[in-house]
């Protein structure tokens, strides 16, 4: 039971710590809604983009059935490494989102499952998902250490948690791009924090993984 309730917690914490810069571009996109681009374009291109994120980290899930859980552990320097780079880089980055334009219009019809898979057919839930994964390429690196040493039920929770997170950041996205001040004070120091979370995640993953232990143990022979 405790892991499923380590595993829950860490996949609220890695997501949020990976997924703040994606708030920015919700903003954005929200911001441009029209009658050809749809909420549900986003909502749909934001889990078909995650769901390409998570199926390319799966190898560390994988990888982690046949290798020692405590060399697994070392997988948490990399989240330790990203989080001290963004620290010692603190330049601003502008994030570019190109406005989504088609010519395909896209009819409101009565069938809610017609409707639905024209939605996932749009281009505008392709484009959104392929900003979705381009924008998330860093989050790999952090979600393979993150999966991997975890069984098959904490691998689950986990997914899970990544999964109703996608929905709340929509939504939390969705009402933000309404309330300008709020916006704008997430974009602006939002991000100041991701550092040190990342950098805590790597040594939880460490420490859970029985690193720090391994470490200790070939230090002492030496």
């Amino acid at each position: 039971m405790n892991s499923l309730i380590t595993a829950f917690t860490q996949g609220i914490i890695a997501f949020t710590a990976t997924n703040i810069d994606d708030i920015i571009i919700l903003l954005l996109l929200f911001s441009q809604i029209d009658n050809n681009f749809r909420r549900r374009h986003i909502l749909i291109g934001q889990f078909l983009g995650f769901a390409a994120i998570i199926l390319l980290s799966l190898p560390g899930f994988f990888g982690g059935l046949v290798i020692q859980r405590e060399l697994i552990g070392l997988l948490g320097l990399l989240p330790i490494v990203i989080g001290i780079k963004h620290l010692l880089n603190r330049e601003e980055e502008n994030t570019e989102v190109q406005t989504v334009n088609t010519d395909f219009i896209e009819s409101s019809h009565p069938n809610l499952i017609f409707s639905f898979l024209l939605s996932i057919l749009h281009s505008n839930t392709y484009k959104v998902a392929a900003v979705t994964v381009a924008n998330g390429g860093d989050n790999i690196s952090i979600y393979i250490p993150l999966f991997a040493g975890q069984n098959f039920a904490s691998l689950g929770i986990i997914l899970a948690v990544f999964l109703g997170m996608i929905g709340v950041w929509c939504g939390i996205a969705y009402l933000l791009s309404r309330q300008a001040t709020i916006g704008y004070i997430l974009s602006r120091y939002g991000k100041a924090i991701v550092p040190f979370v990342l950098i805590g995640l790597g040594l939880f993953i460490m420490y859970e993984r029985g690193t720090f232990d391994m470490i200790k143990s070939v230090a002492g022979i030496f």
